[in-house]
């Protein structure tokens, strides 16, 4: 691939989604990704379904192919010693290692920074744990919803304890995971543009989820750190300008936000009562916070009798940041997601066609145009060990019967 890291090769031995998703948005920006995975069962989110694209033998659930394009995948055993000798030699051909083992994991395999940077002082290593390698909790093990628990993130979601419906939520998708894999490439993209300033040395990267997480509370958190108090959860209600939540309309619900006071007159104009921007209860932006009580039974019951299609041309055509609530299906049909490309066919060499979303960057220069489905479980096992470090057939058939590597049966 073509691509703003073309030059650059990872390895990628991360499982199920923080990692795999990091190392995947480096194949899109033009990395060689190389995944490694165990013979036989691979990633395990591989069998994260049903559902499954096509044979679930393939390892085609939705997770796995969220989160693994553009790559390709080498099965090979490191428990044994040849294995072991494999993967090593792959990191003195490469410039980056991702993994996301359990604190100390694969120190006892010689596959840790300090081995694997002895034999290449240019590495850049990243290791995404749950907890980071340090601190009291570092051996203890951990997924997305443990972090949004422990970071904050659902005592920020959902309702007050008092409403019917109250308590703290998580998200639906998995998103610390996310956020640590965006804080992952950040971090590896630094350190490979401080690779070339200073002589050529690599750097040990130690991301956690639970930090990414807590960074990831952003003005929730500044809010305490600056008061000493938490914000309250509101639902769909905003803790800033007012007003900002769902109103439910007559047949459906929208999504509006109004930021600044510009704004409030021109959204009273267009619901048709510009009286109520002239009230000195909800005149400024602060007037309004304080009389949130008193102004948002009146909005409720003007969008109760009123059509949500009618509510979205209105305020949109007085520029008020307003917006529908999409289902997942009603995304991939909006005009503007359409447009703007977010949904494409995956590069597939035979096998079931399907989608992929698309990356969101946008780049003048070299965009992001290539999505190669993910690989099957040892896809490129023969091109990799062939290509890169000399293998021959006879010597790949040996090490296939003997099981340190594994061979995907179309080969």
């Amino acid at each position: 691939m073509k691509g703003k890291l073309q030059g650059i090769r990872i390895i990628d031995m991360s499982r199920v989604l923080a990692g795999p998703l990091a190392g995947q948005m480096l194949a899109d920006l033009g990395a060689e990704v190389i995944k490694i995975e165990h013979p036989g069962m691979g990633d395990e989110a591989r069998q994260y379904g049903p559902p499954f694209l096509g044979e679930e033998d393939d390892g085609g659930s939705s997770f796995f192919l969220a989160a693994n394009r553009n790559k390709r995948s080498v099965a090979v055993d490191f428990s044994t010693a040849e294995g072991r000798r494999i993967v090593q030699r792959l990191a003195r051909e490469s410039d980056v290692v991702i993994e996301n083992f359990r604190v100390d994991t694969l120190t006892n395999y010689g596959l840790d920074y300090a081995t694997l940077s002895a034999g290449n002082p240019g590495l850049v290593y990243c290791s995404l744990t749950g907890f980071g390698q340090t601190g009291p909790y570092a051996s203890r093990p951990g997924y997305d919803a443990i972090f949004q628990a422990m970071g904050g993130l659902m005592s920020s979601i959902g309702y007050p304890d008092d409403h019917p419906a109250g308590g703290p939520l998580r998200t639906g998708l998995s998103i610390t995971d996310v956020i640590t894999s965006l804080y992952a490439d950040v971090a590896i993209i630094a350190a490979l543009h401080a690779r070339t300033h200073n002589g050529g040395r690599g750097d040990y990267i130690d991301i956690a989820l639970l930090d990414s997480t807590v960074a990831a509370m952003s003005h929730y958190a500044m809010h305490y750190l600056i008061s000493g108090q938490a914000l309250a959860r509101r639902g769909n209600s905003g803790n800033g300008g007012t007003p900002s939540q769902v109103f439910k309309c007559r047949d459906g619900s929208i999504m509006l936000t109004v930021g600044n006071d510009a704004q409030f007159v021109r959204f009273c104009k267009a619901l048709g009562h510009p009286e109520w921007a002239s009230d000195e209860r909800f005149s400024s932006g602060v007037a309004r916070i304080r009389n949130r009580d008193i102004l948002i039974p009146i909005l409720e019951a003007h969008f109760a009798g009123r059509s949500a299609a009618a509510c979205l041309e209105a305020l949109v055509a007085a520029d008020v940041p307003v917006g529908a609530i999409n289902d997942i299906a009603q995304v991939f049909s909006d005009p503007q997601v359409v447009s703007r490309g977010l949904r494409a066919p995956a590069q597939n060499t035979g096998g079931t066609p399907f989608d992929v979303i698309t990356n969101p960057i946008r780049f003048a220069h070299e965009p992001i145009g290539s999505y190669v489905r993910p690989p099957l479980l040892g896809e490129h096992t023969d091109d990799v060990l062939g290509d890169l470090l000399g293998y021959s057939e006879q010597d790949l058939a040996r090490l296939a019967e003997g099981g340190v590597i594994g061979r995907h049966p179309l080969r």
